[in-house]
């Protein structure tokens, strides 16, 4: 395609004017840093001004009734204020005069423009309405999960809101119908999964004759209930509002969305890989950078991945032969798989039992924070079950993180739908990773930073940092007598060994082309996942490519960079002040990561 004209102004006006290496007095070095700050907080103020959404998401209602634009223009304006932005920055900001702290914003702000402008010509490479995410599903859950009612008027635009499903879907549909022209389809299982998940949102009252109310009926009917000191007349009319919206225009939507999937899923191939897609190997390079944010090549992380994987199997051994089992490890998988001791049942009690202990796991986490953390996130956190409509397609737990204004607490969703998912042996490293002191420890510290731009603070688009923190949360514990129970501890293993096993299969299914029962089967040989796990956990690289190789290598450095700093500071070293510095800058690339823990050890020294 042909570079936009701005992009070629770009090329032309963004050279920096600074030379570096000139002194600077600490008074000129706090102006320039102040102005360099200025322009991050205006520019996230037009980042967050062109997304309703967004405000949303930050406690603030304004565009309160709207949703975003998900048009091609509004992708191509995108682009274009990344370009001006940064072109901005380059020319009226000169970097040798900041201090560090302004430094790393500076090169973070760069690098994810730049990154959007190389992503123009990637950005149909995907599938935006897959099992995992996409409007269909996100319409609901935002809703549900964000749009707060504290005044009627919060009920009038979650009405405007739902009348405004027809727009949001249609573009939806232009979306998946561009990428159909240029052969990009997901994979044939996508269809009736997404297809299913729009006949949830559209079933239950007003929209049958079923007495079970839809999840977006009840939960508009609680929100308007909940209002104080709002007259039955008032409250009547509000639902009478939000009923017709649901009939006349939410319904609507997603028959027509519906329709559109029916027939593109008779065109579509049982192809899985992103080598299918048009360039598809020069896409999944800049995939596996972008989550992993190294320059480790598909092959480089496959060999990661199966060094890991053997390592691990080896410690698993070492369990296996402690608890007594007699066979060998394939078997032992076996038996952890389809033993039904190692599950709660699939009842509302088994299913209550389970959140219970991993309540109690949370709380006992909770108490012992102060010996490995200096600081500790002011945000509470919740424990909540997935909601029914979109239960079927989400993993088997995931963290919300929480609103600014403490309104919207982060939550840690565990996904009751089926207890085979949720194996009682890892339910101990599953509430550390997506809870304390994993998710929510590092998002809502984040969050709370004082002296960071909000681009920063709000970021979470660094996956290996993000995901590789919570995985070494899992893996530390250990160190300091948790997973006692030979079991959880054989639960800790099988949750690294799923991080390990996602870097084989992920370049596997992208750059080798396995197919996606080899995937499964690979899966199924190498690990004691249930199958339903293994079916969604595949499904899940295929329509995401990249992204499951970031959580193991962030681990790894996380892990490493502490291995580098034990050695050189010997007793000096301090575990509290090594987590407070991890989390100090909120999330970051893994090279400026690296950056940081090296000078502090040299300023330790």
């Amino acid at each position: 395609m042909k570079t936009p004209r701005f992009l070629l102004w770009f090329l032309l006006a963004c050279t920096a004017p600074f030379a570096c290496g000139a002194g600077y007095t600490p008074a000129q070095i706090a102006a320039e840093s102040a102005k360099a700050n200025a322009f991050f907080e205006r520019a996230f103020d037009e980042f967050v001004a062109r997304s309703p959404m967004t405000q949303t998401q930050l406690g603030l209602k304004q565009a309160y009734d709207r949703w975003d634009d998900f048009s091609e223009e509004k992708m191509l304006g995108d682009l274009q204020l990344a370009v001006t932005q940064l072109a901005e920055l380059k020319r009226t900001v000169d970097f040798a005069a900041l201090d560090d702290t302004t430094k790393v914003s500076y090169r973070m702000f760069v690098r994810q423009a730049e990154e959007t402008i190389e992503g123009w010509r990637w950005r149909h490479h995907n599938y935006p309405l897959n099992q995992m995410s996409g409007i269909h599903s996100t319409v609901p859950a935002f809703l549900i999960s964000y749009h707060t009612v504290d005044t009627i008027d919060d009920a009038r635009a979650y009405i405007a809101r739902l009348r405004g499903v027809p727009r949001v879907l249609d573009q939806a549909i232009d979306g998946v119908t561009e990428r159909a022209a240029k052969g990009i389809l997901p994979p044939r299982f996508v269809f009736p999964i997404v297809i299913e998940a729009c006949r949830a949102v559209i079933s239950g009252a007003p929209f049958d004759a079923t007495e079970k109310p839809s999840a977006l009926f009840e939960d508009i009917g609680k929100k308007i209930d909940a209002l104080p000191d709002v007259d039955p007349a008032v409250r009547d009319e509000l639902k009478s509002h939000a009923r017709a919206a649901l009939l006349d225009s939410v319904r609507p939507a997603y028959e027509k969305l519906i329709a559109v999937l029916e027939v593109q899923e008779k065109t579509a191939t049982p192809d899985d890989g992103a080598w299918k897609l048009p360039e598809g190997a020069a896409y999944y390079d800049f995939a596996l950078r972008g989550y992993t944010t190294t320059p480790l090549s598909a092959e480089e992380i496959h060999q990661i991945g199966l060094r890991e994987v053997a390592r691990i199997h080896a410690e698993m051994t070492t369990i296996k032969e402690r608890v007594g089992f007699q066979g060998t490890l394939p078997e032992f998988f076996v038996h952890m798989r389809e033993s039904p001791q190692y599950y709660y049942p699939n009842t509302p009690e088994g299913k209550q039992a389970y959140l219970d202990r991993a309540s109690g796991f949370i709380e006992a986490m909770r108490a012992r924070l102060p010996e490995f953390f200096g600081v500790q996130p002011q945000a509470p956190l919740v424990l909540r079950k997935v909601e029914p409509f979109r239960e079927e397609g989400s993993p088997a737990a995931f963290y919300e993180q929480p609103s600014p204004d403490g309104s919207r607490p982060g939550t840690y969703y565990v996904n009751t739908f089926d207890m085979r998912g949720l194996p009682i042996y890892e339910m101990e490293s599953l509430a550390y990773h997506e809870a304390i002191p994993g998710h929510h420890m590092q998002i809502a510290i984040a969050q709370e930073l004082e002296g960071l731009p909000r681009f920063r603070k709000f970021s979470s688009g660094y996956t290996a940092y993000v995901e590789g923190w919570a995985l070494y949360t899992e893996y530390f514990p250990k160190e300091f007598g948790f997973f006692t129970d030979p079991y959880m501890d054989f639960g800790r293993l099988s949750s690294e060994l799923l991080r390990a096993a996602r870097l084989v299969v992920d370049t596997g299914l992208h750059a080798k082309r396995w197919t996606r029962e080899q995937t499964m089967a690979w899966l199924k040989e190498n690990s004691p996942f249930p199958e339903r796990d293994i079916f969604t956990e595949t499904n899940r690289y295929i329509v995401w490519p990249g992204q499951a190789a970031s959580y193991k290598i962030g681990m790894l450095k996380i892990l490493e960079l502490r291995e580098l700093a034990k050695r050189e500071l010997g007793a000096k070293f301090d575990l509290r002040a090594y987590h407070d510095l991890v989390l100090r800058d909120g999330a970051v690339p893994l090279d400026i990561l690296e950056e940081n823990v090296r000078a502090w050890i040299a300023r330790t020294k």
